[in-house]
């Protein structure tokens, strides 16, 4: 009989003579009786002494044939009541399936909550079991660069993904077969535990686009946080670079960026859980990066992405971004003060199940000139300067967007409105430059528009994106995922892989799009990258090429 066997049969209490970090991390069934601590009885601690281990630091566990290959990211490091020499520290467990013979917990220790995440995720620890995990860990100089490439290569499937400084353009592509030349398996960047609402966004938004491009350039503020620099050197030369010039971006090098975003933001998690862009986003923009906000709302409020809220309209079968985007700011009667550089939309769906419409048409080009405040409109029946708005007339005429008829000037406006059923309608001035309206008579109004040059999708959990690699209306789309294959098992590594997407601009084309969704009315016959932007799209985002270049 072993010890821990004699703990349980024996009556006394036995458990007092056996260390408490024994009995933790080898017994499955064991729970001591809690003590009555609380968290002041617990002196925390930001690293483990002597080592570079910190919060925040990814790690494995060595043990016995109890639990092999443990991994995790660590969440508390300190000093438990009554050990005043042992440092504990608490792990959250990158996978559940090596955790059973394990006692686990969601992140309480003795009844006291020191950190939080799933249950059964969290496992305490003494500090002598943690080492670096080696999966991250960079190339040691020492080692033969044969041998360092093998290593490298036996982890992730490719051994070189050198950083690289300095200033690399977006990939550009003017045909699908210059396309092509760049897809293919290893291609993008390769995803890791829960990274594809990460690898998807990033590639999305640095490709083949400079509209993020400031980012990545800025010089630190005395606003900016003490890491500011250090960040962006991993988001420009160890992602961002490798992946223009290489056109791969293997997964410890996200590692590294998921790791202080994971420390410097109050965004917990992202270094092993299942997230949503926006958190990335928030994470990366507003904490960490501190970007001007993309949208400025004539409320006073600023954001990065604009959520679509509508109500359900029955008779639309296959709505367009277009419709939903003017029926939300409409609902909403706010308008932005400007033009943003890039436009983010959420779509209308909650979770990751939930969707309005189940079906949903990215529109190619998006027109924001009626929810730009104090911009020049057209009259919706004339087309000279519109100088009032009439918001009771938003889609009362059937040709034109549902904005784009609210917009009269002074002569259709009495014309319109002398209809019985729009006599009492309310209307309200316009306001346009006096520069403009010297010269209304002698020009056309022109009209904003923002062109959409990526679709992050979800499915199951999954997300993967659409991006279009390069500008104007004839640019090839290609399909981006992280994890399209895997090689092994648990300490295997994923494939990422860009395809090439020939019949995309035909399908978001209002001709494509009719034709593909009334012959297929059934989600299941829809080609397979059709069913995916049609039916899973998430975050479309869109640009304006003229902002850029001020930006």
């Amino acid at each position: 009989m072993n010890l821990y066997q004699k703990a349980l049969s024996s009556e006394s209490d036995i458990h007092n003579n056996i260390p408490l970090t024994v009995l933790e991390f080898y017994s499955p069934n064991y729970r001591p009786k809690e003590p009555g601590f609380t968290i002041a009885d617990y002196q925390p601690l930001n690293e483990i002494p002597g080592t570079e281990l910190a919060i925040g630091s990814l790690v494995e566990v060595s043990s016995s044939a109890v639990c092999e290959d443990l991994y995790g990211v660590i969440r508390w490091i300190g000093i438990p009541p009554g050990t005043p020499k042992n440092v504990l520290v608490g792990i959250e467990a990158e996978d559940e399936s090596n955790l059973k013979n394990v006692l686990t917990s969601d992140g309480k220790h003795n009844g006291v909550r020191l950190f939080t995440c799933h249950e059964g995720r969290a496992v305490f620890v003494s500090a002598n079991r943690c080492t670096a995990d080696r999966r991250f860990a960079d190339v040691d100089n020492s080692i033969p660069a044969s041998r360092a490439s093998n290593n490298q290569a036996k982890k992730f499937g490719v051994a070189d993904c050198p950083a690289i400084y300095g200033s690399v353009p977006p990939l550009e592509m003017h045909s699908s077969e210059e396309l092509a030349n760049i897809c293919g398996k290893f291609k993008g960047i390769q995803g890791h535990h829960n990274s594809c609402y990460l690898d998807a966004t990033l590639f999305s938004m640095f490709t083949f686009t400079s509209v993020f491009d400031s980012i990545l350039y800025r010089h630190p503020g005395p606003q900016d946080i003490r890491n500011y620099s250090e960040v962006q050197k991993v988001l420009r030369d160890e992602i961002v670079n490798p992946l223009r010039k290489n056109v791969f971006v293997r997964s410890d090098r996200v590692m590294k960026l998921r790791e202080l975003l994971d420390q410097l933001s109050s965004v917990s998690g992202l270094t092993c859980e299942e997230k949503d862009p926006e958190e990335f986003l928030n994470s990366l923009l507003s904490q960490i990066m501190r970007v001007e906000p993309f949208l400025k709302l004539s409320s006073g409020q600023d954001s990065y992405f604009y959520q679509l809220f509508v109500e359900k309209d029955e008779k639309l079968k296959l709505p367009s971004v277009q419709q939903l985007f003017e029926q939300s700011f409409h609902s909403s009667e706010i308008k932005l003060k400007e033009v943003p550089s890039c436009f983010i939309i959420q779509m209308p769906r909650f979770g990751k199940n939930f969707k309005m419409y189940p079906r949903i048409l990215p529109s190619q080009v998006l027109d924001v000139t009626d929810i730009i405040e104090n911009s020049p409109r057209q009259c919706s029946l004339c087309g000279k300067l519109a100088e009032y708005e009439c918001r009771e007339c938003f889609a009362s005429l059937q040709t034109g967007s549902g904005l784009e008829c609210t917009a009269f000037c002074p002569k259709c406006l009495e014309t319109f409105h002398s209809h019985i059923k729009r006599t009492n309608h309310v209307s309200k001035k316009i306001f346009s430059p006096k520069e403009f309206r010297i010269m209304a008579e002698h020009m056309v109004v022109p009209r904003l528009y923002m062109e959409l040059f990526a679709v992050v999708c979800i499915e199951t959990s999954h997300y993967v994106a659409f991006v279009k690699s390069g500008s104007g209306p004839d640019a090839p789309w290609c399909f981006f995922d992280s994890m399209a294959d895997r090689k092994g098992e648990q300490n295997g590594y994923n494939i990422p892989e860009i395809t090439c997407v020939p019949e995309l601009t035909h399908w978001l084309s209002d001709e494509g799009a009719r034709s593909i969704n009334e012959t297929s009315t059934n989600d299941k016959e829809l080609p397979e990258h059709a069913k995916r932007i049609f039916c899973d799209a998430y975050m479309c985002l869109y640009q304006s090429t003229d902002i850029m270049m001020y930006h």
